[in-house]
């Protein structure tokens, strides 16, 4: 599900800067060692907006490609350091993962899943309540933020039990 940290016209962040060099210090290289992820800190600065990237997702999302497309998204972002905010490298991605790159282009550039975007986050923050990521609905359960393994299993046994229930 799409969301945004820091939409447009919200500044982004700058990987240079204490918080996200800390951040990943702490929390995200230990556990992607941990999983064996091979991921890094874009130095991409300041930080894209990611919101042509969702739109492209709404696009790959209509022609049947969504996982593929966002696996190669933040593939790009997290481990080839491209910026993931400009239609060009989008487009290319698009195209690696069996998108016709003129049309995903076009479509961006017209901003014709603006709307569905927008429809996505709306949904995100006012429906689902997700006030950040990663988030997990798990049963009735809503679990935002990096979650040890213990608080998962967890949810999902209440919400087995929860079924069995019903």
């Amino acid at each position: 599900m799409p969301f945004e940290l820091r939409p447009h016209p919200q500044p982004t962040l700058r990987p240079e800067g204490d918080y996200l060099q800390q951040a990943w210090q702490r929390s995200v290289y230990p556990l992607a060692r941990r999983l064996g992820v091979p991921i890094r800190l874009p130095a991409v600065s300041p930080q894209p907006h990611t919101h042509l990237a969702w739109e492209g997702f709404q696009f790959a999302r209509a022609h049947g490609r969504a996982n593929e497309y966002n696996h190669r998204v933040l593939r790009a972002f997290f481990v080839n350091g491209l910026d993931i905010g400009h239609v060009e490298v989008l487009s290319a991605l698009a195209g690696e993962v069996g998108l016709d790159r003129l049309t995903f282009r076009e479509a961006l550039t017209s901003r014709r899943y603006a709307a569905a975007h927008r429809a996505a986050l709306e949904h995100a923050h006012r429906e689902a309540g997700i006030t950040g990521v990663p988030a997990f609905q798990i049963g009735d359960r809503l679990l935002v933020g990096l979650q040890p393994h213990e608080a998962l299993e967890e949810a999902i046994a209440d919400a087995g039990r929860d079924l069995r229930r019903a």
